[in-house]
């Protein structure tokens, strides 16, 4: 019998599954690319529960009142410029391609004009490694080298934020909360402490760890669970 499994689950798109986005300040994004040079005021500094960084308020002298990542350094009142030829300080934005090698930068956009996808956790960075051909490669901060159009837009700088980490959680009732503000599925259940309804590896019968449990590649999607199609178990040889 087909059993619906987490990743099955959340595909039903129910309350269980779904971010609380209701609650979120909006999208930090960089300002809209109008073509020129913009500059801008910090006039608030916000905290939302959907991103790791503070976020800044920034006022752009056409009007528009944007939210961007929090660069660390910068506070209430601080300038920041967007497009053009800026100087390489914390909190402006430009193109890869105007910026020096050995920069550091955050929120990288993935293609020419989408506000911004790699980089934007807490305390993180990546790194301008070069120049070639209009792409530009970057370090992530993962150590794992990406290549982007050298039009992508970025901000100079660290995001604010670091050492968040670094503070225990101490106990259960915290990381509840925690993961209830974004909806993460916790606490994350083994299939095999499951009751044999939920999971194909769940019952109380057989919960032995180490057995090999491969399943075909034409496996009903109930069943699909484990070593999937494996082409061998065992050691090695």
């Amino acid at each position: 019998m087909g059993k619906r499994i987490i990743p099955q689950r959340r595909g039903r798109g129910n309350k269980r599954y779904q971010a609380p986005s209701h609650n979120y300040k909006g999208f930090a994004k960089h300002k809209s690319p109008k073509g020129g040079q913009f500059s801008g005021e910090i006039v608030d500094i916000i905290h939302c529960a959907g991103h790791s960084a503070p976020l800044a308020q920034i006022q752009y002298e056409d009007g528009e009142l944007c939210l961007m990542i929090m660069p660390e350094g910068l506070r209430v009142g601080d300038s920041v410029v967007v497009g053009g030829d800026v100087e390489q300080i914390h909190g402006n934005t430009t193109a890869l391609g105007k910026l020096p090698e050995g920069s550091g930068v955050f929120n990288i956009e993935g293609v020419p004009g989408d506000g911004g996808k790699f980089c934007r956790a807490s305390g993180t960075f990546a790194k301008v490694v070069n120049h070639n051909n209009g792409k530009t490669t970057i370090q992530l901060p993962s150590k794992k080298q990406k290549t982007f159009n050298s039009s992508c837009r970025a901000t100079v700088g660290v995001v604010a934020g670091g050492g968040r980490t670094e503070k225990p959680i101490m106990k259960a009732g915290n990381m509840h909360y925690k993961m209830k503000a974004k909806n993460k599925l916790y606490p994350i259940v083994s299939g095999g402490a499951m009751n044999a309804v939920d999971h194909p590896f769940g019952n109380g019968r057989s919960s032995r760890k180490s057995k090999a449990k491969p399943v075909s590649r034409h496996a009903p999607p109930g069943r699909k669970v484990g070593m999937i199609a494996a082409k061998h178990t065992g050691r090695n040889k």
